[in-house]
């Protein structure tokens, strides 16, 4: 594709002399080079960070469909110095604890006359300490079209939440949400219009699937029904509901063996140290768990926990956060088939059916002991939910993802 893309109208991203000098270095540009370039603003690999995983798994995606037509480069959001060696798509870093760090990319991104779009992943955690007007002043202040990712999105905002977004959604070209429920709040509860909001799911990996029982004697878990979860340890995920139900478990599946996998999240470890972990082993020793919990406490490479993942036999997702819109752990679950029994958070809401996982309340161990159990005494069940999950995810598979974002993107650069 090295075809010139002829001279377009300019839509208003400044002076009537800034747009023809933006145009003509865009028209100079492209006949070395007519890919678009994108630049993702977001955490990213190795910091340890859910949407960090995220959006390695999204670049390297389109990157892996789509390098004939995008350049993908990325600015890493980190908290404070930091010494991470990043991969080469990096090109940048912004301090979000420093104002000037903000305004110094501001003024890369908008003398870079290669850049022709940006891409925002937003959690309000990454911009806290910096405060809401420092992040508008930064946001407005990109003279190239802007797209937001939000990965959480709050019904019934107060009146400081609902300007926010207001004003956030009045600078981008495009908001994506990740379910229809984050696009329906956007609609009803901010005003949000609907031509600006695009749904694209949470991708999901085509794992190629190994032997359960194989895995299984790899890891030492031969003999044992394998029930996991995983993540970033904080209290939001509500280890203790799994933790509550397992006495009921044992007593039926004396079997049964509860993996706890991954590290605290270094934010907890920065705030208050290893103080839920230690609730949780505490619990344990309460209630004699110890031949029936393992604490996996490390940031797994991708390809071991798609193993443990697989020689799963259920997968727990119990988030006591009613609001979290998505979860990248559940989608890896679904990825490796795992049949899942959740809390109903809106992704869980929309992609379990009673075909392919159960749904609980929020903190109810009772819930989950019945759920574990049943699931545990039919193994005909846990196939078949297995066999269902993998049905149904693969309009969500990050090649499809990384479809939908191209579509999206290319709209974006053709509007300048």
């Amino acid at each position: 594709m090295n075809q010139l893309i002829p001279n377009i109208e300019i839509r208003p991203i400044g002076s009537r002399l800034g747009k023809a000098l933006f145009q003509k270095k865009r028209a100079l540009r492209l006949r070395i080079d007519d890919r678009d370039q994108i630049l993702f603003i977001t955490s990213y690999p190795p910091r340890e960070c859910g949407i960090a995983t995220y959006s390695q798994d999204l670049v390297n995606a389109i990157a892996n469909k789509f390098s004939d037509s995008f350049s993908l480069k990325v600015c890493a959001l980190e908290h404070g110095i930091s010494d991470y060696v990043y991969p080469p798509e990096v090109e940048y870093t912004l301090d979000t604890t420093d104002a000037e760090s903000f305004a110094s990319i501001t003024n890369q991104i908008n003398t870079n006359n290669r850049v022709d779009s940006v891409l925002i992943q937003h959690e309000f955690g990454f911009f806290n300490q910096i405060g809401d007007e420092r992040f508008l002043k930064f946001l407005w202040s990109i003279n190239k079209p802007v797209i937001v990712v939000f990965h959480t999105v709050l019904p019934e905002p107060d009146n400081a939440l609902w300007n926010l977004v207001q004003k956030i959604g009045a600078k981008c070209t495009s908001i994506i949400v990740m379910t229809q429920y984050s696009a329906e709040i956007l609609q009803k509860h901010y005003n949000i219009p609907e031509n600006k909001i695009v749904v694209i799911a949470h991708g999901t990996h085509l794992v190629p699937h190994l032997s359960k029982d194989k895995l299984k004697q790899k890891y030492n878990y031969t003999d044992r029904k394998v029930l996991s979860t995983f993540g970033l340890l904080s209290s939001g995920k509500s280890i203790e509901t799994t933790l509550d139900a397992m006495p009921e478990i044992i007593n039926k599946h004396t079997d049964a063996l509860f993996l706890i996998i991954g590290k605290t999240h270094p934010g907890v470890v920065a705030s208050e140290g290893e103080s839920y972990r230690d609730l949780l082993q505490a619990k344990i020793d309460y209630l004699g768990l110890h031949e029936h919990v393992q604490f996996i406490n490390r940031y797994l490479p991708l390809e071991d926990l798609l193993e443990y993942l697989q020689l799963t036999d259920i997968y727990l997702f119990t988030s006591k956060d009613r609001h979290q819109a998505v979860s990248g752990t559940f989608s890896y679950a679904m990825s490796c088939a795992c049949p899942i029994i959740s809390t109903p958070i809106p992704h869980a809401r929309e992609v379990l059916h009673e075909d392919t996982g159960i749904l609980i309340d929020f903190q109810d161990s009772n819930q989950l002991a019945d759920g574990v159990n049943r699931l545990m005494g039919d193994e005909r069940l846990r196939t078949a939910f297995s066999i269902n999950t993998l049905q149904r995810i693969g309009s969500a598979a990050w090649e499809n993802a990384a479809i939908a974002h191209a579509k999206m993107l290319r709209k974006t650069t053709e509007s300048i």
